[in-house]
């Protein structure tokens, strides 16, 4: 259709507005226009999108189920802050064709190429951004035009020489194959075209015995290495006579290095690599805080959205509070407060409807629900149990799957409760179980500070209203405290009472929840008996109660002494989250990591503020030489024409003795691709709990560094060698194809 497809953009139940939606012939960008008026009302590029959902899969679609069917419904999700956008097709068909192709537009740009391998695609984004009087040419001025777009702050007679190089038709203007020439030009890497002939004999090819050595020598892959290389040269080699010649050129080679081999991700770690047969309590979990918050705690917004955007990141934890609404339908929300509300049906609905394969699953078993691994539901009942247990029904015998009701056997691991939802909440079977509030435990005042967070957990606890006396209190527990202690199999919820009691009391299949400020006092006075704890039992961490912007503490020193379940705001970006995603993009992104041995051991003797007591090789040395940076994005809301002033800084979070930051200096004006060659270098006591964060910022003398972007991994995942980081945005989506290269040695 000339005019485009029409379809319903919708914002909410009442607001279904008809729109053109058409891609343009860049096949870059979309735009829509009003059905009425006929004016384009907005526009978005393809390199805007991070995925598309089919069906239901966003709160106001769900909304709109009983008028809709799912196979007309999708919704586009953008990266960053961006909102979604929400679509209800005319037919199946429409919808399958926009869906689609629109997932065939985006893939490509998982590892994206530089230099002379750019893709075209991407090559035309930059050419349709400063073509302003969209004639299809550009002349010098719109290229230095372009120039500062992209990040580069060139000497105007360089930048004339390369566009009078490109402009073989001497028309003064570039087109077509003359702007990819140009590109090539600009985008030329001259470091790695220097390594590439510190191992090419004649400087215009690796045959497979240089390229061989290379690895052995720089990337150090011991195993396999010949038929390794073989792979690298079928896979990325462009030219078909250097392929039949077992050969890799330049454009090959830089290839290669820009793929996910050359990625400093061990690609290995990508996919599920660990042991999954362990019991529960030996692996790092994802968890989430208030699961259903997508901003501030008081006065912030209630989404299924949270669950969804939870889910899709990897997240096994999910928090729940369920309170009694209207006409019998219980609610979930942040009570107490003026957060708003979403049916606790709906939610029960998005866990079963989110689809979010796991890369590990066997082939033809992806497109579960659910991701394999078991999903952990925090579930806190504040006067709501009659109606809860009424949603989930008969879920509550089984996995949520239609399964057999979870093993209860203390060594329950991952692998036997896959496709399980395991419900984490008190149960019945001791006295203080039925007189606890149904929400955390009530925490230590002298714990807290000035006491503000206890008494924040304990308006948490309080239900009901005005009337809503002790008695009456107690005697809607004793009706209801039985049907929902049937929903809870493994993970009973019980209160800490110290280490000791914990010996001598709970058992493997209970789980304590504490305050990040108990945790901090664990930590300090008993660092080695909260580590032995965590090898038999679970233990949460939830965030301060002051936290009502929804910031985050740092996991790092809960991970330090092997805390499972370490709950964090996912809506909030920030360094905190940056090491969340960075722990768990390993093992397939399944929410689980393995803990270290040492961690695993229930007499184990370590302790993290004496990274001595861990028993296994000394301290190693991890060498990171940053050599450069490829089209670094500028910084938000930056003044036209503005160029970043970028440095690196690389962190490393883990044990106190571990925790350092260095960084290199700043290179002026040049985002584009800027040149440090500086080395640094870290020694790591315990490097099984070390995450490496990688940050570029723009130096500014009188005020804050501005953030550029980042990139976040475990140590153990590091490939050493000559290595690309794909850098990331504040909050985790890719920034392609903004990347750094480096140098990595670890010796011990």
């Amino acid at each position: 259709m000339q005019q485009g497809t029409l379809m319903r953009k919708v914002k909410s139940k009442s607001w279904k507005k008809q729109r053109y939606f058409k891609l343009q012939d860049d096949c870059m960008t979309i735009w829509y226009q009003s059905k009425r008026t006929g004016k384009i009302e907005s526009a978005f590029s393809i390199s805007d999108v991070e995925t598309v959902r089919e069906g239901h899969q966003s709160e106001v679609l769900q909304s709109l189920a009983e008028e809709f069917p799912p196979e007309r419904c999708f919704t586009i999700v953008f990266y960053g802050r961006r909102g979604n956008l929400d679509l209800i097709a005319g037919s199946a068909e429409e919808a399958q064709c926009w869906i689609q192709g629109l997932r065939q537009l985006i893939e490509p740009r998982s590892f994206p190429l530089t230099s002379a391998l750019v893709s075209r695609t991407w090559i035309r984004d930059w050419f349709q951004k400063a073509d302003k009087n969209k004639d299809g040419r550009m002349n010098f001025k719109e290229v230095q035009r372009l120039l500062k777009m992209m990040n580069v702050d060139m000497n105007e007679d360089h930048a004339l020489r390369l566009f009078q190089a490109a402009d073989k038709s001497e028309s003064g203007t570039l087109e077509g194959e003359e702007f990819v020439l140009f590109y090539k030009a600009l985008t030329q890497r001259e470091e790695v075209l220097s390594l590439f002939q510190d191992f090419s004999e004649d400087g215009k090819k690796l045959t497979l015995l240089e390229l061989v050595d290379f690895l052995r020598q720089e990337q150090l892959e011991d195993e396999g290495t010949e038929e390794l290389a073989m792979e690298l040269i079928d896979k990325y080699e462009p030219s078909e006579t250097a392929r039949a010649r077992h050969a890799l050129s330049a454009d090959g080679f830089l290839m290669y290095l820009c793929s996910p081999e050359g990625s400093i991700f061990n690609p290995r770690h990508r996919v599920l690599w660990q042991d999954m047969s362990q019991p529960l309590c030996h692996y790092f979990i994802s968890s989430s805080h208030n699961t259903y918050l997508i901003e501030d705690q008081i006065r912030g917004q209630s989404s299924i959205e949270g669950y969804i955007r939870a889910l899709k990141r990897g997240c096994r934890c999910l928090e729940v509070d369920c309170w009694d609404g209207p006409n019998g339908e219980p609610m979930v929300y942040h009570g107490h407060t003026f957060t708003s509300k979403i049916p606790f049906r709906e939610v029960v609905s998005t866990l079963g409807k989110v689809v979010s394969p796991c890369p590990a699953e066997p082939e033809g078993q992806q497109g579960r629900a659910l991701l394999p691994y078991p999903l952990l539901g925090a579930a806190r009942a504040g006067g709501a149990g009659s109606q809860q247990c009424g949603v989930l029904g008969d879920s509550r015998s089984h996995g949520g799957d239609g399964h057999p009701r979870v093993p209860t056997s203390p060594s329950t691991t991952p692998q036997e409760l896959k496709h399980k939802i395991l419900l984490k909440g008190k149960k019945i079977g001791r006295l203080e179980d039925m007189l606890d509030g149904p929400g955390d435990e009530a925490p230590d005042v002298s714990d807290d500070d000035n006491g503000a967070e206890a008494e924040e957990e304990r308006r948490r606890v309080k239900v009901g209203g005005p009337g809503w006396g002790p008695s009456a209190w107690q005697k809607d527990k004793e009706s209801l405290a039985q049907a929902l202690s049937d929903c809870v199999v493994y993970c009973k919820n019980v209160s800490f009472r110290g280490f000791q009691e914990a010996r001598s009391h709970s058992r493997p299949s209970e789980i304590s929840s504490l305050a990040e400020a108990k945790a901090r006092k664990l930590i300090r006075d008993a660092g080695n008996e909260f580590v032995r704890h965590n090898a038999w039992q679970l233990t949460r961490i939830y965030p301060s109660g002051m936290r009502t912007d929804s910031s985050n503490y740092s996991p790092q020193e809960m991970w330090n002494v092997g805390c499972q379940i370490v709950a964090l705001n996912f809506q909030t970006a920030g360094t905190e989250m940056d090491l969340c995603d960075g722990l768990f993009s390993q093992n397939g992104r399944c929410g689980y990591v393995l803990k270290p041995p040492f961690m695993r051991d229930e007499e184990t003797l370590f302790n993290p503020s004496d990274p001595g007591s861990r028993e296994g090789p000394g301290p190693i040395t991890l060498t990171i030489q940053v050599i450069s940076g490829q089209q670094l994005p500028k910084v938000a809301n930056s003044k036209d024409g503005a160029i970043i002033d970028p440095l690196v800084r690389v962190e490393i979070h883990g044990v106190p003795a571990d925790q350092a930051r260095q960084e290199t200096k700043y290179i002026e004006n040049n985002g584009f691709n800027p040149r440090w060659d500086e080395t640094l270098q870290f020694q790591l006591h315990v490097p099984e709990l070390a995450l490496v964060r990688f940050v570029v910022e723009d130096y500014d003398k009188t005020s804050r560094n501005d953030f550029v972007g980042q990139f976040t991994l475990a140590f153990a995942n590091i490939k050493p060698g000559y290595r690309h980081i794909h850098l990331l945005s504040k909050d985790g989506t890719s920034i392609p194809p903004s990347s750094l290269f480096v140098h990595i040695r670890i010796s011990e």
